[in-house]
């Protein structure tokens, strides 16, 4: 039995090998059939593909790994990754602007305010980037740049300091590149033009708006924005303003009072010889435009160290922070003790005082200070609403109160309250201590003269601008055209069609006259 098993398994063994002997033969004959098969042409190729694949390996192998960015590199990266994120959240800021003033305006002249809000910043991108960004920072004196126009001209950006080589030395202490430090500076200059949309809003024809726009940020913003941010006389005596008190906000401040003032008060605004309040249609999309520009804040403050310093970014963020939370608290108790009511827009402008006002020494403040120079924002805004109503300054939305009075009021926090170089980190260079640090009189009195100097300037220069439209084009719409609203006049469209309008052509009831009243 045991010899039938190993004749049983012998012959399994034998079938088995033969089997596996036999398998190779197979596939070399099926190999060489399919070979026959093929045209002269494939068969030449495939020795040829056989060696690039073994050449691919042989070299895969072989290759030296690649290095990885050097420091310097992942610094440049990562601080133009915040450069844009920040430039970004400016941007959503006419999201803000667009709902803010639109709130605060009646529902009939709602498109025409969206509709400013929104073109606004595509002519902004045209003349910044033509003329405005070479007048601003390029290279040419202290009163105005002279290189640079359509962003071009020699710039080996992000080199910085005395590696530099370019046109925009101005900017030679950011390192990022050229593009990252135009788009930054583009939404600050789209800020500021916004800001006069809302003065003038309810009245102004939509041409004469887009021509006074391409002029500010083409030529009034760039000229003064040099004297600061670009090297030019006011920088060279001491003046600073980190984010734009001065720059930005008291520029498009000025320019929105006098807009305001040669177009004169809406109808209605003065019954009887008192001030009556116009309400806004829609404080919920108002709030939510003060919500948004909160927001954009953190972009527009912190975002001026133009690098990713950690320790710059946390403490502007919190003194930004500090000081809306500050204004709006500020507001809310003024308006409910003066006014008698904690008005909502009250609240809503003490908010962006706070925010305006701690623009300019975010960087240079400590905590307490941002909390105080909030505060006494705060409280301004509400008197100055009332002031200019008073003059017959009729400002729909309040941004020559939030901007102007309280840009001004940031420009001199700045040299009441800057605690000097050497304290921060990142503030090697900056403002003297301010005269509540013990600094004496010296940094207010050049934060004064920069009021001045750039208030003057962009009077001058935006009062040439709206008497020549005025003297041309005519700046008002007709008494009809306001009566029945800028939305069909200027648009021939409704925001919200279909919808109940105010039941009197005027825009007023009866009644209302004794609504508001001051």
């Amino acid at each position: 039995m045991y010899k039938q098993k190993s004749k049983t398994k012998n012959r399994y063994s034998s079938a088995r090998n033969h089997a596996i002997n036999s398998q190779p033969n197979s596939k070399v004959k099926l190999f060489d059939r399919v070979m026959k098969r093929l045209s002269p042409s494939w068969q030449a190729c495939l020795p040829i593909a056989c060696l690039i694949v073994l050449g691919w390996g042989y070299a895969a192998v072989a290759q030296t790994p690649a290095a990885g960015p050097t420091t310097a590199e992942l610094k440049v990266a990562l601080d133009t990754l915040w450069v844009a994120i920040a430039a970004f959240l400016v941007f959503f800021m006419n999201a803000g602007f667009c709902m803010l003033e639109t709130g605060f305006c009646r529902q009939k002249n709602a498109v025409n305010v969206l509709s400013k809000n929104l073109i606004v910043f595509a002519l902004s991108t045209v003349a910044f980037w033509a003329i405005g960004f070479a007048l601003m920072f390029g290279d040419g004196n202290d009163f105005i740049g002279l290189n640079g126009f359509f962003l071009g001209g020699t710039d080996n950006s992000p080199a910085t300091a005395d590696t530099y080589k370019g046109i925009f030395g101005a900017l030679n202490w950011a390192g990022v590149p050229l593009a990252a430090k135009f788009l930054f500076q583009l939404v600050f200059a789209g800020t500021a033009a916004t800001i006069v949309s809302g003065a003038v809003a309810e009245r102004i024809k939509f041409i004469d708006f887009l021509i006074f726009s391409l002029l500010l940020v083409g030529i009034a913003y760039p000229i003064t924005g040099h004297w600061i941010w670009g090297g030019g006389w006011l920088a060279d005596r001491g003046f600073w303003d980190f984010a734009g008190c001065t720059v930005v906000h008291s520029v498009g401040g000025w320019a929105a009072l006098m807009g305001a003032a040669f177009l004169g008060p809406r109808l209605g605004k003065y019954q009887d010889k008192q001030v009556v309040a116009l309400p806004g249609h829609n404080m919920s999309i108002a709030t939510l435009g003060c919500l948004i520009l909160w927001l954009g804040w953190f972009g527009f403050n912190p975002g001026s160290v133009m690098a990713a310093d950690p320790g710059a970014i946390s403490h502007i963020a919190l003194t930004t922070n500090m000081a809306a939370a500050a204004g709006g608290i500020a507001a809310t108790i003024t308006a409910w003790l003066y006014l008698g009511k904690p008005d909502l827009s009250m609240i809503i402008n003490g908010i962006l005082a706070g925010l305006v006002g701690i623009t300019a020494a975010c960087a240079y403040v400590n905590i307490p200070s941002s909390l105080l120079i909030g505060f006494i924002a705060g409280v301004l805004v509400v008197f100055s609403v009332t002031f200019f109503d008073k003059l017959g300054i009729d400002d729909p939305v309040g941004a020559t109160s939030v901007h102007l009075v309280c840009g001004i009021w940031g420009t001199l926090a700045v040299g009441l309250w800057s605690v000097g170089p050497g304290v921060y980190s990142w503030y090697a260079l900056g403002p003297e201590k301010g005269l509540f640090a013990g600094g004496g009189l010296g940094q207010l009195g050049v934060q004064l003269l920069g009021v001045v100097s750039v208030g003057g300037f962009t009077v001058l220069l935006s009062s040439i601008f709206w008497l020549a439209l005025k003297a041309t084009l005519g700046i008002r719409v007709s008494k009809e055209e306001e009566l029945e609203g800028l939305d069909i006049g200027e648009h021939g469209m409704e925001a919200y069609s279909g919808f109940l309008k105010e039941g009197d052509p005027t825009g007023f009831s009866e009644g209302q006259g004794s609504i508001g009243r001051l």
